[in-house]
């Protein structure tokens, strides 16, 4: 461990926690909204709430999160508590990084949304909105059972 962060190591891990918990509340709130939206009339007054919604979710929780993650993620392999050589970990940043494209997608979503220029059904909403279960489920078997 770097000693500077050798104490520092179940503060870091903490809070990466916690930025987990609120990217992926966000992650799987925010295309449940869009499922709604795709329904709504472009221009009404429910599809003018939902777009306040998905703005303010998007920028006050999920995007702060993200970076959270991210920051707090990088600090744990600065304190040397986790091999940078573990096949696990390889995976996990693998699909932590989908998940970061997942998110960048849905803020592609919600700019188009917000524009009154959505092209997708709620049925595609409802699938998107399955991908970062799937992808938190492997994470969290790579990061507790280290398969590899």
């Amino acid at each position: 461990m770097i000693d500077a962060f050798a104490g520092a190591y179940p503060w870091f891990k903490a809070l990466h926690v916690i930025s987990v918990i609120a990217w992926m509340a966000g992650m799987f709130y925010l295309p449940r909204l869009f499922v709604y939206h795709a329904d709504a009339a472009p221009g009404s007054e429910l599809s003018e709430r939902f777009k306040v919604m998905e703005r303010r979710l998007l920028k006050a929780i999920i995007n702060p999160a993200m970076v959270a993650t991210w920051l707090f993620g990088i600090l744990i392999l600065t304190t040397g508590a986790v091999s940078l050589s573990e096949g696990w970990l390889h995976a996990k940043i693998a699909l932590v990084l989908i998940m970061s494209g997942m998110h960048g997608a849905f803020s592609a979503w919600r700019r188009a949304f917000a524009e009154d220029r959505n092209r997708h059904s709620t049925r595609f909403y409802r699938w998107m909105n399955e991908v970062p279960t799937v992808l938190m489920i492997g994470i969290v078997i790579l990061v507790i059972v280290k398969p590899f």
